[in-house]
């Protein structure tokens, strides 16, 4: 299912940016050969334009509904029936589909947890995920004799959405400025500030009115002798602890300021066990395995999990399908501003503790 949000969403800009280069290459042209190869005809970018098939679309995509959702957040006449299919529950309107992109991409940005972890949409607030929590093995038999049964081990894991909120205020004077682009605006601010509350909650968010993090979920495979240091020892058991299946899709997660402990370690031969990314975009290395730092991981104490290493496409997050913002002009009035509220609904856990 997430592979399918990402695909469709892959599609769509796919195809908004080859209609804009289509309508581009059909206004460049001044003149065209007519169909009976006898003289030209002079045709304008406007009647050309026409021509060009457009797609109908309907509910939050379409013109109508961005327009009328635009006025709306202005505080201008607005179509009222256009917004209808919008319709929040909590009394705002559900962002245009190509806000909600812009949104995601700019979350995705700022949230590091989103690039690992396997994400879905849903529907439904609260579901049920049925996992496999061991497998079954295999065993060598006499001809003839019977078979030893070997059964898998089920299990449930549980996603609840927990709603995220912010509250962004915006000037008058700058929502009557035709110029002020205020989608890019509050999609800007509400990325930023969602996005960085999300990944502190999916890292080491303890289920309580927030997802569950994975850093809490996770087993303890090494403890570590100092409790604001680590050795290179420890990394190697660390990295050992984890089953070989899936360690060749894990990646290492940890504080900056751990980074710059681990960092300085060297191996046997005095060589620096890190090894820093050597194209552009590319992650450093430690024993082998992309590093990824938040400082929503804890720093080096005592009786706290420190460094991560397993594979985190394990760790799921459930987003509750659609993004509602809801204008408020009377709350700040006094002050010459008018408040803009979203919230976004989401849940994580790890589906499986081996990885």
């Amino acid at each position: 299912d997430g592979e399918i949000v990402t695909l469709k969403a892959t599609i769509d800009r796919a195809d908004k940016v080859e209609a804009e280069e289509r309508a581009e290459r059909i206004a460049s042209v001044e003149t065209t050969v007519r169909p009976d190869n006898v003289g030209f005809e002079t045709r304008t970018p406007a009647t050309m334009a026409a021509s060009v098939p457009t797609e109908t679309r309907t509910g939050t995509a379409s013109d109508e509904y961005r327009s009328a959702f635009d006025a709306r957040m202005r505080g201008q006449a607005h179509e009222r029936r256009a917004l209808e299919v919008g319709t929040s529950s909590e009394g705002g309107y559900l962002v245009p589909d190509q806000w909600a992109a812009k949104l995601v991409q700019a979350r995705n940005e700022v949230n590091i947890m989103r690039g690992l972890a396997t994400v879905i949409t849903t529907t439904s607030g609260t579901f049920n995920l049925p996992t496999v929590s061991s497998h079954g093995t295999a065993s060598w038999t006499a001809e003839e004799a019977s078979y030893s049964e070997s059964d898998e081990a089920f299990g449930v894991v549980q996603f609840s959405a927990y709603k995220a909120a912010t509250l962004v205020k915006v000037s008058e004077e700058l929502l009557r400025d035709s110029q002020f682009d205020l989608s890019s605006y509050l999609t800007t601010e509400f990325a930023r500030r969602i996005g960085r509350l999300e990944e502190a909650s999916y890292i080491d968010g303890d289920a309580s009115s927030k997802p569950k993090g994975t850093i809490y979920d996770a087993g303890v495979s090494v403890t570590a002798a100092g409790a604001t240091a680590v050795t290179s020892l420890e990394l190697v058991s660390l990295y050992h602890g984890l089953g070989r299946e899936y360690r060749d899709n894990a990646s290492w997660l940890m504080h900056d300021n751990t980074v710059q402990l681990v960092r300085k370690l060297v191996d046997g031969n005095s060589q620096f066990i890190w090894q820093p990314g050597m194209q552009a975009g590319q992650p450093d290395t430690l024993l082998g395995r992309p590093v990824y730092t938040s400082s929503a991981v804890p720093v080096p104490t005592s009786a706290k999990k420190a460094i991560v290493f397993g594979d985190l496409s394990y760790y799921w997050i459930a987003d509750r399908q659609g993004i509602s913002v809801q204008r408020l002009d009377e709350l700040y009035a006094a002050s010459g501003q008018v408040g803009f509220r979203a919230s976004s609904a989401t849940s994580g856990a790890n589906t499986l503790a081996a990885a």
